[in-house]
């Protein structure tokens, strides 16, 4: 039964994970593309994790599966506090460095004719 819930976890994890490098590839600057990589793997990490918590519920349920479990959910939780974390220092120092944001297309002044 709990097979049925993991999947499910890892597969949405998997797609939030192919979300993150489209975003890599495809946003324009350094900030946006940290953006896509901060939120983005924090969250499949953690949504993987999870499916591998219930796999591991799965087996056999007694104290031994039930440590395993635990250790991959602090693995999950210890992964949501430090990358939003490191990707906001990331940031920070590329600030600090002078990484220009992406402003966007310059826009052609119409000339009055």
């Amino acid at each position: 039964m709990l097979e049925a819930f993991s999947v499910p976890f890892i597969l949405v994890g998997l797609v939030f994970f192919f979300g993150c490098v489209v975003g890599l590839i495809r946003f324009p600057d350094f900030y946006t593309r940290m953006h896509a990589a901060g939120k983005g793997d924090t969250l499949s990490t953690a949504l993987i994790l999870t499916g591998f918590a219930l796999i591991a519920l799965h087996q056999e349920i007694s104290i031994s599966t039930l440590l395993v479990a635990a250790k991959i959910l602090g693995i999950c939780f210890f992964i949501m506090l430090t990358s939003p974390t490191s990707t906001h220092a990331l940031m920070r120092a590329g600030y600090e460095d002078g990484v220009v944001p992406y402003e966007g297309p310059k826009k052609k002044k119409k000339e009055n004719a």
